[in-house]
């Protein structure tokens, strides 16, 4: 049956169609089929209507009590065949493009703001610098969505902070950032070099919300170091998050790259935390059952690039013992000596 569909497909359906019933598997919504095609819903359920009629099944039913549909037994039949014309029809397009010699293409990437708005932008210069033929199509999220969005298909890549492996997903490591303390000028901690976890208990903090991943992580590392702090206010969006800090609100617990210009500037002050598990992965997810693009395939390697400076620029804040926190505490030398420490 499959070869059947195939090669009647070819002769009698659009591609764009394809793609359209093939994003509406993928996502299981039609909000999102449409979103990723530029029609309306009404045009994605015209299009399913047309290939039930075009081959006399029925290919999708709607989920009782949910805003969802799955496949019949035919429609598994059809979406497998789907998947395999278009990924033809992909292979294709890139042969084609290879004769000229030229990357072109668009690539849909969609990424966090902390990772968008400051890490993105100098590789991005450089990708359309290095291929002006080829087009970035960036869009801003939380990680939740810009993984759906990458197993549905509506997005090519997606960079994402602490990215997971899951079923359908390929990850490319991009290195990491340390993760640093903002606080205030004025703020007793603000004059420190570094500091401890445990400097940290009962201190009010300006969080990001719950279910994003540098929340998690910072959860994760408080609570092995038995540190408790009080929540001031929770944010999804990392310069709320900086803005609520410069004003008083708390201190907080972001990327170092996300605080350069306000740290230059003397709006906030930037200190160094001084474990090592403080670090922040950073990472591409696409699906793992899609070939990427020419143009998606050399975006990711200047992202590898970008991501082996950001691995050297962490080894410069590596962690410090005892001896350093209590010179970050003022100490003199002489009195650590007299407690046992050795003075150097």
């Amino acid at each position: 049956m499959r070869t059947l569909l195939r090669n009647t497909y070819i002769i009698g359906v659009q591609i764009e169609t394809l793609k359209i019933f093939c994003d509406l598997v993928g996502s299981k919504s039609f909000s999102q089929a449409a979103e990723a095609n530029f029609v309306t819903q009404s045009a994605v359920s015209q299009q399913v209507r047309g290939l039930e009629e075009r081959f006399k099944r029925r290919l999708l039913e709607r989920v009782r009590g949910r805003r969802e549909v799955r496949l019949t037994e035919a429609g598994e039949e059809f979406y497998a065949a789907s998947r395999e014309v278009l990924a033809a029809y992909a292979r294709l397009e890139e042969r084609m493009r290879t004769l000229t010699g030229t990357v072109s293409g668009r690539v849909r990437v969609a990424t966090v703001y902390s990772v968008g708005l400051h890490e993105l932008p100098p590789v991005v210069r450089r990708f359309m610098a290095l291929y002006p033929e080829a087009k970035i199509d960036l869009e801003y999220s939380r990680t939740t969505r810009i993984v759906r969005d990458v197993l549905a298909g509506t997005v090519d890549l997606g960079v994402v902070a602490y990215p997971e492996k899951k079923r359908g997903l390929s990850v490319v490591p991009l290195g990491g950032d340390r993760l640093v303390l903002i606080c205030p000028p004025a703020h007793p901690l603000a004059r420190r070099k570094r500091v401890f976890a445990r400097d940290l208990r009962g201190q009010d903090f300006v969080l990001f919300e719950r279910d994003i991943p540098t929340r998690r992580a910072t959860d994760r590392i408080l609570r092995a170091h038995g540190v408790t702090v009080r929540r001031a206010a929770e944010f999804d969006n990392i310069e709320t998050i900086k803005r609520a800090v410069e004003v008083g609100f708390g201190l907080a617990i972001v990327p170092r790259p996300s605080v350069l210009n306000e740290q230059r500037r003397g709006q906030i002050s930037v200190v160094q935390l001084a474990e090592p598990e403080w670090t922040r992965s950073v990472g591409v997810v696409h699906r793992s059952d899609r070939t990427l693009s020419t143009p998606a395939r050399k975006f990711v390697e200047l992202l590898r690039g970008e991501g082996s400076g950001r691995e050297r620029q962490k080894k410069i804040a590596a962690p410090v013992d005892e001896t350093a926190h209590a010179e970050a505490e003022g100490e003199p030398p002489k009195a650590r000596a007299a407690r046992g420490g050795r003075a150097r």
